[in-house]
């Protein structure tokens, strides 16, 4: 067993010596019993050697079927842990998808409720303001209009009385009553332009822009300076309400707060959109103060803001203490047409 011999191996070594060693020797009768003890012998020798070599066989068996489970098992366990990788590694990603997720949501309901501030903000403002017009234009009928009604009332009665007994002075007191007569009908002219300028619909936008501006700088002195490409007039009516609603608000803002003795307005064409820019040479200041800030000047930058998100627009304004103001305005043109025959001056360049 140590040199490794098998059953038959073993069989042969005996047989051969047997017949070697033995046999030759003895006479028949003999060798034959001879023959028989030595197989007697040899079954007695060789059964514990077969016993050992089927239990190592079975043994042998169990163990490459030992063996083959566990390397199937190892596969398994190779591929769970591997499947198990990609677990962990999902789960991981969906973390951190999920902190994304919710760093963002903070974002947004940061913002939503930054928004709805100053949305609330927006409408305080805008109903104080509304109520300052309501109040200015009441004042101003009560005052004006109302107090002039009355005085041509009294001399419309005066005229009654005096044209039965005196005729004198009849002509110089109708001139009179009717020069009150066009002061109130002038008077009910501004206000209905002030609330929406009829030479906006009827004429468009470069001359009823003019038409401001010239009385814009009646009012405050300050020179103004507007020019314009015609392709503008060829927008929709909305768009064109939208750049003269920012341009009055502009100027109206330079006349309060900028301290300005000239302005420049300026419409082109620019990278398939029309740019409006409103530029002064006032006192300028801090833009991210004014932005940041919670009182009425700041309702006119979010109203000029408000009117051109409405038409797809963009609002920027650049400023700085001393270096003046300009407000830019943008409207994406989305019309085939795209403003005709190039740069047109309404004049060149017109000094209001």
């Amino acid at each position: 067993m140590s040199l490794g011999l098998e059953t038959l191996d073993l069989a042969a070594v005996h047989e051969q010596a047997l017949v070697a060693l033995v046999l030759p020797s003895y006479s028949p009768r003999t060798r034959e019993g001879m023959v028989r003890r030595a197989g007697i012998f040899f079954a007695e020798a060789i059964t514990p050697i077969e016993k050992t070599h089927r239990t190592a066989l079975e043994t042998n068996a169990n163990l490459d079927q030992t063996n083959r489970s566990l390397r199937e098992r190892t596969l398994k366990l190779t591929a769970s842990n591997r499947q198990l990788k990609q677990e962990i590694v999902k789960r991981r990603l969906a973390e951190e998808a999920l902190r994304k997720s919710e760093r963002h949501s903070r974002q947004l309901l940061e913002q939503s409720w930054q928004m709805q501030v100053q949305l609330r903000l927006m409408s305080r403002q805008l109903l104080l303001v509304q109520e300052e017009e309501r109040k200015k234009i009441s004042r101003e009928l009560h005052d004006v209009i109302a107090q002039t009604l009355t005085s041509i009332n009294l001399r419309l009665a005066d005229l009654k009385a005096d044209a039965v007994v005196n005729t004198k002075d009849l002509e110089q007191k109708i001139t009179s009553t009717q020069q009150l007569v066009a002061q109130s009908v002038n008077i009910v002219h501004r206000f209905a332009r002030e609330l929406r300028p009829t030479v906006l619909d009827d004429v468009g936008l470069i001359p009823a822009l003019r038409t401001f501006m010239q009385g814009f700088k009646e009012e405050t002195g300050i020179h103004l300076s507007l020019s314009a490409f015609a392709g503008v007039e060829q927008m929709k009516g909305e768009k064109r309400t939208v750049l003269y609603r920012v341009a009055q608000e502009a100027l109206t803002n330079i006349a309060r707060h900028a301290q300005a003795s000239r302005a420049e307005v300026r419409i082109e064409r620019f990278d398939g959109a029309v740019c409006m820019k409103i530029k002064d040479n006032g006192k300028g200041f801090q833009t991210e103060h004014v932005l940041n800030a919670k009182k009425n000047k700041r309702l006119g930058l979010l109203g000029m803001r408000e009117r051109l998100e409405m038409v797809s627009g963009s609002f920027t304004i650049k400023s700085a203490p001393g270096k003046g103001t300009s407000v830019i305005a943008q409207i994406p043109l989305v019309n085939g047409r795209r403003g005709g025959g190039g740069i047109v001056m309404q004049p060149p360049e017109t000094n209001i």
